[in-house]
């Protein structure tokens, strides 16, 4: 009996998504430990939790792919970029990635909907609404970089600004609720 109820495209897409997500932790992963190196301790809190988040959502299209009878595939990650140069470096990236993160998602919805396929059109949505989330997320960092002097921020609002980012709650609620692991 065929219980695979994925097209090859679909699973296709949503392997491809799975690696996009593997390669964001890794970009996480490799950020936060820079921010550690350079003494922004609540930084690399926040980037190491953000890691996190990020391998979670890769379960949660690697379990939708094999509940739909699919089969879901593991490759290689990509080397993680190289070191940002400055705090706004970090997150001006970040925020890009995950601007191209949407339009992944988005490429998916749009597959999904030009075959029909309700069920994965569905589950898609609930990356929609985190990568709102994450690029909101990522533009109110930069703009509280901004606002404590950019590039030319001064010791003092470079501090309270790590202080800030290490004591935050993480926004996307429905992320931290995701696990790979059955409670």
């Amino acid at each position: 009996m065929k219980t695979k109820r994925l097209s090859k495209k679909v699973e296709e897409i949503l392997n491809h998504q799975v690696l996009k997500e593997a390669n964001a932790a890794q970009i996480y992963l490799s950020y936060g430990t820079w921010a550690d190196e350079e003494g922004y301790a609540g930084v690399a809190n926040l980037l190491f939790r953000h890691s996190q988040e990020e391998r979670n959502h890769m379960m949660k299209v690697i379990q939708y792919i094999q509940s739909r009878g699919g089969r879901a595939k593991i490759s290689a990650l990509s080397a993680p970029p190289k070191d940002p140069k400055s705090l706004l470096d970090c997150f001006e990236n970040i925020f890009k990635h995950e601007v191209d993160n949407s339009t992944a998602i988005y490429e998916i919805v749009s597959l999904t909907q030009n075959e029909k396929d309700w069920a994965t059109y569905n589950f898609a949505q609930w990356f929609v609404k985190e990568q709102i989330e994450e690029e909101t997320l990522a533009m109110d960092i930069l703009d509280m970089l901004k606002i404590a002097g950019g590039e030319k921020a001064t010791d003092e609002s470079l501090l309270y600004f790590d202080n800030k980012m290490g004591s935050m709650d993480d926004e996307a609620e429905l992320a931290r609720n995701v696990s790979a692991v059955a409670p």
